[in-house]
């Protein structure tokens, strides 16, 4: 098999960019690296095709292994033919591989073997050339120890020829093929489970063909099924097209109501139950794909999501009984103070909390707020903007209230990377401190917590885990690299996701930096222990130094790259500092007048690009959501209300909007526009700003229906969009993918008493007037 030729012929690409993409793999070349720096070897392949040929690669090569295995068994058992062997060659699944090798496979003895060693297979062959023989006359010849009369030997002659019908590689495709095509899943609740299985009431009443159903709605009907709340019929179809197929591929007269008996037996006892499981796991398949997909897109949506920057930061852990846990850090994320304040019930110690907080407000020139969005959150929100207020009143800089998604924070705050950070810190304090730093930078203190706790998966734990932790280190390692590291201030979290950096080498890095202080120059990474030639070759381009002795170290430019920018600035008659940024002199520069042997035209459109704009930062600019005043809980919204709110999570069947009541409301797809829309992320992010419209409002069920489209009017139908597939055919008329479905967002499963809105904040507002100012504002 040629593994390139056929990845490339997958992907539509040339062989020899397949060949040259493995091969530089093979060396140890890290995906962004090639992706970045080695764009004239592989033709300008990007990250994800690299991943795909990279996986691709290995699954091929795991085939020709199997290939190998299979034809050398067969062989030894001396069965190998030349079609055969042309067959298995032939094989591009590994489905289909298994199918060939079916006959030949060890396996405990069945009843068709015992027949056919009781002589049965003349009796079976007998049966199908005479279809008009009486079968019963027919057995007498055969009646044996083990088959003491005609039953037991038609029953020995039946087992051998359904046996051959499971083992036919060609018949068991086709069966397959067909069950996946022409057959659908059905749904139904389990008697007494109503109550307890609410959550799945879309699927009480079910039924979609299987090659409709999309990856959220197989995992949440398999999820039923493992809670026990759903049972799941598999339905091929009809019987009697199923039991042709096998007639025609034997050739077997089904006037002979012996064989149409041994077909319907054979259907309803082998092919039906292997291709059941095949289809059942098929499906698992398809489903683990959308929904890695579906995580892997959200995940690299939050990781880039706009940064606050280097502004001073108090983070607000919010709680109710066990207080708000509060965390000032500086523009570089160090922490300076920390409290914890109860200004909700049943303390509500209020004024003490405003007071509190204002003084660190003051005492640390803080800029943001950062509010965690769990429980109490909305609350929290208002005593930050009460502070905020009384500050600029008093003739300060008024802070900017924000609210951070806090989905992970707890992990992270347990965590032995927490521990070794904050070793005389609270437990409870350290989700303030990640809250505050994933505001000022959400990229550098998300690495620190496990992807698949950060929340914006669609059934995260019910996939395959190994490919769940491998797709999701691809888009942090991507995501890393693609921002790049500053690295003076780097921590050994961020910097092992950094291309070349593992996780020796990155706490060497950090330990340098220590005892040395401040990286001067890359070139100096040459001096971290265990960081050699190809960990520095790898990781460079990626790693980023401000104010150093080398203006190009603070870019993208690959320090291999420097002599190409030495005679662009010779060419020009500038120095690379006044090359740098001077977009006028950039501007008329042909990239083909610098290209050589080694850097081809592509790296040097790269180095013009990054030259003019240094050290870009891809991530988008900052913005946040205002909530609406007064609006703190499901049973405050009513239909017509437009707010604004932040994208959370987006799933194959639309978008998680946070408007500010502690639970999600969702953005159907067919409400994100007027016209069609097959991908939600085609519409939205995860943490992107949005108005939307409050269509429906279920508080009983804690369920929002909202609308992107704003022009919509409650309770009347949604006009029907071309193109519009129709929905699961769920009887109960409820819609499968309209609902939450399983998604639990951060502050869905923390709902409950709001408790105290704040109210008493106003008392003292005088006082505390005279408190900021002398707090130094």
């Amino acid at each position: 098999m040629n593994i390139a030729a056929t990845i490339a012929a997958e992907l539509n690409v040339k062989e020899s960019q397949v060949s040259t993409a493995l091969q530089l793999l093979a060396e140890g070349n890290t995906v962004p690296f090639i992706a970045r720096y080695r764009k004239e070897a592989t033709g300008g392949l990007d990250d994800s095709q690299l991943r795909t040929i990279e996986e691709r690669a290995n699954y091929l090569k795991e085939l020709q292994e199997r290939k190998e295995t299979i034809l050398a068994a067969i062989e030894e058992q001396g069965k190998l033919s030349d079609a055969l062997k042309e067959q298995i060659l032939a094989c591009e699944t590994k489905a289909r591989l298994e199918d060939l090798y079916l006959p030949y496979k060890k396996r405990r003895k069945t009843k068709a073997d015992i027949a056919r060693e009781a002589g049965l297979e003349e009796l079976t062959d007998k049966l199908i050339a005479d279809p008009n023989a009486a079968p019963e006359e027919l057995a007498q010849a055969f009646i044996t120890e083990g088959f003491e009369d005609t039953k037991k030997a038609l029953d020995g002659a039946r087992a051998i020829l359904v046996d051959r019908f499971a083992l036919d590689a060609d018949l068991v495709g086709e069966v397959r093929e067909r069950m996946f095509t022409e057959g659908s899943m059905g749904a139904h609740v389990v008697e007494g489970k109503e109550a307890e299985g609410a959550k799945f009431k879309d699927y009480f009443d079910f039924n979609e063909p299987f090659h409709k159903l999309p990856s959220h709605r197989i995992l949440a009907l398999l999820r039923g099924e493992n809670e026990g709340v759903l049972q799941l019929q598999l339905d091929a179809g009809d019987d009697a097209d199923y039991e042709d197929v096998i007639a025609s591929r034997f050739e077997l007269d089904r006037s002979s109501k012996w064989l149409a008996d041994a077909v319907h037996w054979g259907w309803r006892t082998k092919l039906y139950i292997s291709s059941s499981l095949d289809v059942r796991m098929r499906l698992k398949e398809i489903a683990e794909e959308g929904a890695l997909k579906i995580f892997a897109t959200n995940l690299r949506d939050v990781l880039l999501a706009a940064p606050a920057g280097q502004r001073a930061t108090i983070g607000l852990d919010p709680g109710y009984r066990n207080g708000v846990k509060c965390a000032v850090v500086d523009k570089t994320g160090k922490v300076l103070d920390t409290a914890i304040v109860y200004p909700h019930q049943p303390q509500n110690q209020w004024s003490q909390a405003v007071q509190t907080l204002s003084t660190l407000c003051a005492k640390h020139s803080v800029d943001l707020m950062a509010i965690g969005n769990g429980t109490a959150s909305r609350e929290t929100e208002k005593l930050a903007q009460e502070i905020a207020d009384l500050i600029k009143q008093a003739g300060g800089q008024r802070p900017t209230p924000v609210v951070v998604s806090e989905s992970g924070a707890s992990v992270y705050s347990a965590s032995p990377l927490a521990a070794e950070e904050f070793p005389d810190m609270d437990v409870s304090l350290r989700g303030a401190v990640s809250i505050a730093r994933r505001l000022q930078d959400p990229l550098a203190e998300l690495v620190k917590i496990d992807p698949k706790a950060i929340g914006v998966g669609q059934y995260q734990h019910d996939v395959n885990q190994t490919a769940l932790a491998r797709t999701l280190d691809g888009v942090v390692e991507s995501a890393v690299n693609g921002v790049g590291v500053d690295l003076n201030t780097a921590s050994v979290p961020l910097l092992e996701r950094v291309a070349g950096v593992n996780s020796t080498i990155a706490a060497n890095i950090v330990s340098y930096r220590n005892e040395h202080g401040s990286f001067a120059s890359r070139k100096e990474l040459k001096k971290v222990p265990r960081l050699g030639p190809k960990a520095f070759e790898q990781s460079a381009g990626f790693l980023r130094i401000n104010g150093g002795t080398d203006p190009l170290d603070s870019s993208a430019v690959h320090p291999e790259a420097y002599p190409v920018v030495s005679r662009i600035a010779e060419k020009t008659g500038l120095g690379i500092s006044e090359l740098i940024g001077n977009t006028r002199v950039l501007s008329t520069l042909a990239p083909a007048d610098f290209a050589d042997e080694t850097f081809g035209i592509p790296t040097v459109t790269d180095i013009i690009a990054e030259l003019d704009k240094p050290g870009r930062d891809p991530r988008p600019e900052f913005k946040t959501a205002t909530f609406k005043e007064g609006v703190h809980k499901v049973s405050d919204l009513t239909p017509g209300m437009i707010l604004e709110g932040t994208v959370t999570n987006v799933a194959a069947f639309g978008a998680f909007v946070d408007v500010g009541v502690h639970q999600d409301g969702l953005v159907h797809v067919s409400a994100m526009s007027h016209k069609f829309v097959s991908d939600p992320h085609e519409v939205v992010r995860s943490g992107q700003v949005v108005k939307v419209k409050v269509m429906e409002v279920d508080v009983e069920r804690q369920r929002i229906g909202l609308s992107l489209r704003l022009d919509d009017e409650p309770g009347q139908p949604a006009p029907k969009r071309r193109g519009d597939s129709p929905r699961g055919s769920s009887k109960s008329g409820g819609r499968g993918e309209g609902k939450r479905s399983g998604h639990k967002s951060g502050r869905g499963s923390r709902g409950g008493s709001r408790g105290r809105t704040g109210g008493a904040g106003s008392a003292g507002g005088g006082a505390m007037a005279d408190a900021l100012k002398k707090a130094g504002f």
